[in-house]
This record gives C-alpha cells, sequence and structure tokens, in this order.
C-alpha cells in the first residue's frame, strides 16, 4: 500500500480525548520546534498542555558537550598532499572518516536529546548561513562553523553576526580570501546583505561595493579556517553603508546591519517561513497574508527589537499563526529520518548500517554540511517533488527493521492506530490512512513503516 503525499486534506478522526486543536497544536511544537516525539513523550505532552510543554522545550538549554572535537577525531589535517604523493591515500581517509564521524555525531544530538531545541535551531541557522563541504572540503573548518552557530543558536543574533562574518567556512565559501583592495570580490558583501542580515530589496549595489571595502583584505588558512587581515590587501578608508559613513571594519560592519530595522523584519520573517509556514510569511509572494499572520508577524517582529533569538522563538511559538489550521508544513527530508530514528530509538552512529543514513540523505537531498547553494535548502511543498516516494518507503521499510517497536507491539491490535498516533505525534488520522492502517494490524512492522510514509506524518498538520 503506498500513499499520494498530495492527498492529506481529507476528512479527519479525532484520535485523543484532548480537543483537536490543542492536539494538532502539540504536534506541531514537537515536530517543528523539536525533532518529533520519543515513545511516550507525546502523550505526556498532551496531558502537560500546549503552554507547558512548550515552555519545557523552548527553555531545555546547551547540553555540555566538553571536548567533542577531541572525542570523534577532528583535527587540523594540515596541507593536502601533492597528487603524486604516497601521502594522498591515508590523507584523503582520513578527511572521509573525519566527515563522517562529525556528521554522525550531530545526527546523534538531534536524535538522542530528550529536547533538541537548540539542534533544531542550530540546523535553522546551518540552513540561514548555508556553508558547504562541497567547496570547503575541510572537516575542523565546517565542525567550527557549526559550533559557532550551536554557540548563538538561541542568543543574540548581533554576536551570531560579528562571528559569522569572521568564520573561516563562511568566508571561504563565499570567497572572502579574493576579495582585496585593488581586485574587489562582492560575494561575501553581497550574501552578508541580502541573505544574512537585511533581505532584497533593502540595500542598494553601491551598499554592496561599499560594504565589500570593509570585507577585503581577508585570509584564511584553508586546513584550518583561521582567519587573518591582510594590511597590504585591505582597503584603507571609510566607506558609505546605508547611508552611514565609517571606518566599518568586518565585525562592526555586521554590527551596524543586525541592528538596521529592516534586520528587524527579515530575521524574523526568515523564522516563520521556516517554523510556521511559506504562506504566513511576509516574504510570501504572491499570496497575500492573512489578518492573523500579520498581527502574528507583528508580534514576532516586535520580540526580536533586542535582536535577542530565545524571546523570538517564544513570541513565535505562541503566536496565533504557530496554531492556525491552514499552516501545515512539509517535513524536509532530515526532519522525517530524524523524527522516525526517534520514535523507533534508532541512535545513527551505533544502528547496523550509519553509512546509509547518510547515503539517504545525500539521496534526498538534505546531507547536514551540504547545503546546495548560499540559499540553504527549500522549505515545505518543495519537498513533495524532490524527495522520491519510493525511496521514502523502501528506507521506512529498512530502519523499521531496525527499530524498537514495542510501543506497538504492548498494546492489543485495535488500540495500535490510536496508539500509533500518539507513538509518533500525529494529530489526526484521515478515513483513507485509517484504512490503510487497519489493515496491517496484525504486522506491527508493516504498519509503524506505512504510518511513517503516510500523509499525516509527511505533512506536520
Amino acid at each position: 500500500m503506498t500513499f499520494v503525499v498530495r492527498e492529506f486534506s481529507l476528512k479527519r478522526i479525532t484520535i485523543s480525548s484532548v480537543n483537536s486543536s490543542e492536539r494538532m497544536a502539540i504536534a506541531r511544537l514537537v515536530h517543528r520546534i523539536g525533532f518529533g516525539p520519543k515513545p511516550g513523550q507525546f502523550r505526556k505532552m498532551l496531558k502537560q498542555g500546549f503552554k507547558v510543554s512548550a515552555r519545557q522545550l523552548l527553555n531545555s538549554g546547551l547540553p555540555d558537550y566538553g571536548d567533542i572535537k577531541t572525542a570523534i577525531g577532528i583535527a587540523d589535517l594540515g596541507t593536502q598532499p601533492k597528487p603524486n604523493s604516497e601521502l594522498l591515500t591515508p590523507y584523503n581517509a582520513a578527511k572521509r572518516a573525519q566527515l563522517r564521524n562529525m556528521s554522525l555525531w550531530w545526527l546523534d544530538q538531534m536524535v538522542d536529546q530528550d529536547f533538541p531545541f537548540v539542534e533544531r535551531m542550530t540546523w535553522f541557522w546551518h540552513g540561514h548561513w548555508a556553508t558547504s563541504y562541497s567547496k570547503v572540503n575541510e572537516p575542523v573548518v565546517m565542525f567550527d562553523h557549526i559550533a559557532r552557530l550551536r554557540k548563538h543558536a538561541i542568543g543574540d543574533f548581533t554576536l551570531m553576526c560579528e562571528e559569522m562574518i569572521l568564520d573561516g567556512g563562511l568566508i571561504y565559501w563565499l570567497d572572502g580570501q579574493l576579495n582585496t583592495a585593488n581586485s574587489p570580490n562582492e560575494n561575501l558583501s553581497r550574501e552578508l546583505l541580502e541573505l544574512f542580515t537585511l533581505g532584497v530589496n533593502n540595500y542598494s549595489e553601491t551598499d554592496v561595493k561599499e560594504a565589500a571595502k570593509a570585507l577585503s583584505g581577508l585570509r584564511v588558512v584553508k586546513s584550518s579556517g583561521l582567519v587573518t587581515k591582510d594590511p597590504r590587501r585591505s582597503y584603507v578608508g571609510t566607506s558609505t553603508v546605508l547611508g552611514t559613513t565609517g571606518n566599518f571594519e568586518s565585525a562592526t560592519l555586521a554590527r551596524f546591519l543586525s541592528v538596521n530595522v529592516a534586520c528587524q523584519s527579515f530575521i524574523p520573517e526568515r523564522m516563520t517561513y521556516r517554523f510556521i509556514s511559506p504562506a504566513s510569511s511576509m516574504m510570501s509572494i504572491p499570496m497575500k497574508p492573512s489578518e492573523r499572520a500579520k498581527s502574528s508577524a507583528h508580534i514576532i517582529k516586535k520580540a526580536f527589537a533586542t535582536r535577542q533569538i530565545l524571546p523570538t522563538m517564544e513570541a513565535l511559538v505562541f503566536s496565533k499563526s504557530f496554531q492556525d489550521p491552514t499552516n501545515s508544513q512539509v517535513k524536509s527530508p532530515l526532519e522525517w529520518l530524524v523524527s522516525v530514528l526517534r520514535a523507533l530509538r534508532i541512535t545513527p552512529s551505533t544502528c547496523s548500517q550509519p553509512d546509509l543514513l547518510l547515503t539517504l540523505l545525500d539521496t534526498l537531498g538534505q546531507r547536514p554540511f551540504f547545503p546546495p547553494s548560499v540559499g540553504g535548502w527549500p522549505a515545505d511543498e518543495a519537498w513533495l517533488s524532490v524527495a522520491s516516494s519510493q525511496t521514502l518507503i523502501q528506507a521506512a521499510q529498512l530502519i523499521v527493521s531496525q527499530g524498537d517497536l514495542s510501543p506497538l507491539m504492548a498494546v492489543a491490535k485495535k488500540e495500535r492506530i490510536e496508539a500509533l498516533a500518539d507513538w509518533l505525534g500525529v494529530a489526526e488520522w484521515s478515513d483513507r490512512t485509517k484504512v490503510a492502517l487497519d489493515g496491517a494490524l496484525r504486522d506491527p512492522a508493516r504498519l509503524a513503516a506505512l504510518a511513517i510514509c503516510s500523509p499525516e506524518y509527511l505533512v506536520n498538520a
């Protein structure tokens, strides 16, 4: 039995005694702000209610990871050996091993933490400051890049900007090391204005050129990501950005842009786009936002006035738009995989075939450390055409065969459909999905595989 993902707006069946709007809000919370529930978590959240559960998740904080780089073997491998060197083969093998280790470690954090809110936000910022290993090609540089995002993931956006503009991976990805006073390269300055701080139509080409002056002369040690400023290659003098003239340097420029009025709208719009719905964002064109969306946007924007990320996310989660039943959202491939692994109690790095998980994400088009462009990954319905349904079905069958199905096996067959919804954090099953699931009640593995490929699981109502 297969499902057509686009057929998700069907008549619903209420499963729990909890009212349907509260259940839907909690399902959104656990899937969009977390990475899906672990067994028993959704039922506990239903008992606590939305407000208590939301505050518990939002205030879960950042775990103390200790010296992870040493623990998983991430280190500067030095300059790449020459093509004919006998050292090239072991060098490339070490690089692949480090990339694998840090990829699986990050997936482990998403899957194993009870409340992975900081990792969820780190993932969001990875798509915002999108930088790819495909060009950087240095494990330690990319690991440090994500570590910086994690450090500021729910903190001060201005401090994040100041640190990220001097991030070796970001600079190298956007050719910042090629930008000199005598030979300007505007890639980094353009994306800093358009994608990272202000948004389109909030700056001019002159602003891009002037900002590039402030960012000139940067050098990056490719193997380590160490950034320095070379005075001989740097522009000397003032530059005028957004009508303000000053002796801008990288960090002062980033700070200046982060406190600009356009930034106060742009970053909340990005958050709304990703965590609520593209349709609810003021960025949706040509769609006209509803009055509810406008009201929510104003509240979220106001919360970002101090550039603090956590209060902004709190305003977003408690906004009317977050609980608006029209704002459904398709899970991205990584969100789907992580939520499945959490439900099935499968830790990526210790499962029987961890490399298949990375290959699956590659195939589906969303592997950590590999955003396709500086614009990051697509959102919502774009994944309905990107993610192959056949690949998902095959993956679901394999993953379920390795997982813990005790939440289903512990209940009577007649109770399994309701237990399935609570286990996976699904708001409601449609009539059509319920019929399909009813035919697999005797086979927990098949039942679970059908459920995680269903419209109600792929599309977070």
